[in-house]
């Protein structure tokens, strides 16, 4: 855990400074990974790529295939890496009622399972990050003409609703028809991304309101779907899923 969080400061100073800069994140590497469909997390030794139904665990040394997960899924999104284990949004996105849960992946044994059930909540859960203060942030997605309903929602480690938050008019109409797929904190700065659109949204809860306020807009090399801080590189990893790659990324002046 204590790594993760240094990694997160050292992302924060270079992130906040992108616009002004004109910096952007620039792809350093990529693994070809099957599975590469939904989103990508990483710890010190491993890279996960995570597809609908499966998470795949390859060695970041020897980009080797070193295990697939069992238990049943239907739609993950994005993964967090936490105290040794994957956390992945999972949904049953495109059924309704919209039914939204937390899976937890234990790394060693490879056995995926329920860590925390939604129900009917909100949405259709596609990422979700535990910060340093026990809080977990998520995001319920809406799709179609309701997708300006998509919001960010703060809960307690008990599981009880602090907050709510809509994203801003300007990266809904970018969104087109669908929605956020991917986020993750550096500091105070939420960094989110779209469905397809090789653009990073850069947002702040507001002091007062309900509408997430858009910092800027950052180049990337992942056209959308979940991405996740890289421990190891202070970067950022995510996925081209057309190429089915895992995608490294850092920043850089452009």
């Amino acid at each position: 855990m204590k790594r993760l969080c240094i990694a997160s400061l050292f992302l924060t100073l270079p992130a906040l400074a992108a616009a002004a800069k004109g910096l952007a994140y620039v792809q350093s590497d990529a693994l070809p990974a099957p599975e590469a469909n939904q989103a990508a997390a990483t710890d010190d030794r491993y890279v996960y790529a995570i597809d609908n139904t499966k998470i795949a665990k390859y060695d970041r040394a020897t980009r080797a295939r070193v295990g697939t997960s069992t238990g049943e899924a239907h739609h993950l999104n994005s993964g967090f890496v936490w105290d040794g284990k994957v956390y992945a949004a999972h949904s049953n996105y495109p059924k309704k009622p919209e039914r939204s849960e937390i899976k937890v992946l234990d790394s060693q044994s490879m056995a995926l399972s329920t860590f925390k059930d939604f129900g009917d909540y909100r949405g259709s859960l596609t990422w979700a990050v535990r910060r340093a203060d026990g809080h977990w942030w998520c995001t319920f997605a809406h799709y179609g003409a309701d997708n300006a309903k998509t919001v960010l929602v703060e809960l307690d480690g008990a599981w009880k609703e602090l907050g709510a938050w809509t994203y801003p008019s300007e990266v809904v109409q970018e969104l087109r028809q669908m929605s956020i797929s991917g986020g993750l904190w550096q500091g105070d700065t939420l960094l989110a991304t779209g469905h397809d659109r090789r653009v990073i949204y850069r947002l702040r809860v507001p002091k007062q309101g309900t509408v997430l306020e858009l910092i800027d807009k950052v180049p990337s090399p992942f056209p959308g779907q979940g991405i996740a801080a890289d421990e190891r590189t202070g970067g950022l990893v995510g996925i081209d899923r057309a190429k089915r790659q895992v995608l490294f990324a850092a920043l850089r002046e452009i």
